[in-house]
């Protein structure tokens, strides 16, 4: 089993410096939550228990506006993006990575057919959860339009799909490949983004999704959300990261800015179902107002108020939930 790339073996030797300067608060919410962690019995994450994990999942969809950034880029910038893919060929290759219930990928090759109306496509879609691709398949079987594109169904993981890949010696290789959000549960982000960037065509897109660093999810990960998170399962990364694993590489790179919002004001009110789901999604951490010490869960109350993870207007608190999106060519 590989190791993290080094950006992520520790993760706050660069940030601790730059989170105590501009907010010194900060280190001892951090200490709440290394102390906590580590002296409690392990909080069980939220990955492992799928109906909870979808559940948080879904809510925080219905409070955020996550999925309506991701289709304001889709719609404006992506077009431009998938003008070079193919380049006239009459047939395109597409692997989406983490693909869900499919909702953002048909988005993205609606867009992909507008430029490229003569082509067919086919499409391998890579999703571990059978209910978020059982979902997927009844979305598909309600558009007849998507007759040009034939779906491969590959129920595992990322990594699956690469060993997978390997045993048969494909040689096939993408015009264009999406990972949205879902560079968290993989094992070595920078391993697994090289991976899919080498089965790019010479004309071929990898677009990646994630979490800004400048979000509140990246206040999170520099004050100890990974201290919350399982390795095993799941790891705090921010484009920050991916930034500079691909620039330690030499990789070239677009990069964008997708301003989204979730609105977490139950979360602050004992006892609330919504808050305590939401509370679930944001920490990673399964049950977390239950099992959480008093001491942890007023640190990261107290963390996710702050106004590096949210902003309050009218009575309610709204948390910072702007996505990064990274565009990477080719590379011989």
């Amino acid at each position: 089993m590989q190791g993290p790339i080094h950006r992520y073996e520790s993760p706050l030797q660069k940030s601790e410096m730059n989170s105590k300067a501009s907010v010194p608060a900060f280190a001892h919410h951090y200490n709440i939550w290394r102390t906590q962690t580590i002296m409690a019995s392990p909080l069980k994450s939220l990955v492992c228990d799928d109906g909870r994990y979808q559940e948080a999942f879904e809510l925080f969809l219905q409070r955020s506006s996550e999925h309506q950034c991701m289709q304001d880029f889709i719609h404006t910038q992506l077009p431009d993006i998938l003008t070079s893919v193919g380049d006239g060929k009459p047939h395109l290759n597409v692997i989406g990575v983490g693909s869900g219930a499919g909702l953002i990928d048909l988005e993205m090759l609606s867009e992909l057919h507008q430029k490229h109306p003569a082509a067919t496509v086919e499409n391998e879609v890579v999703e571990p959860s059978s209910q978020q691709l059982h979902n997927y398949k009844v979305l598909v079987g309600q558009k007849p339009e998507l007759g040009f594109i034939k779906f491969n169904w590959n129920q595992m993981t990322a990594a699956q799909f690469e060993e997978h890949w390997k045993l048969k010696k494909m040689t096939k290789k993408a015009d264009f490949i999406h990972m949205v959000q879902m560079l968290y549960y993989v094992k070595d982000p920078g391993a697994t983004i090289s991976f899919f960037q080498h089965l790019l065509s010479e004309r071929g897109k990898l677009l990646i999704i994630l979490v800004s660093d400048q979000s509140g999810w990246g206040t999170l990960c520099r004050t100890g959300r990974h201290q919350l998170c399982n390795t095993e399962i799941s790891q705090c990364v921010t484009t920050a990261d991916i930034k500079s694993y691909l620039e330690s590489k030499g990789v070239s790179y677009q990069s964008y800015e997708l301003p989204s919002q979730l609105d977490i004001t139950e979360c602050f009110t004992e006892g609330d179902q919504t808050g305590e789901l939401l509370l679930d999604f944001l920490t990673e951490v399964l049950d977390f107002s239950k099992t959480a010490s008093a001491e942890l869960k007023a640190g990261v109350l107290d963390l996710l108020r702050h106004p590096d993870c949210s902003v309050e207007s009218q009575g309610r608190v709204i948390f910072n939930n702007n996505l990064g999106v990274l565009v990477i060519d080719h590379q011989s």
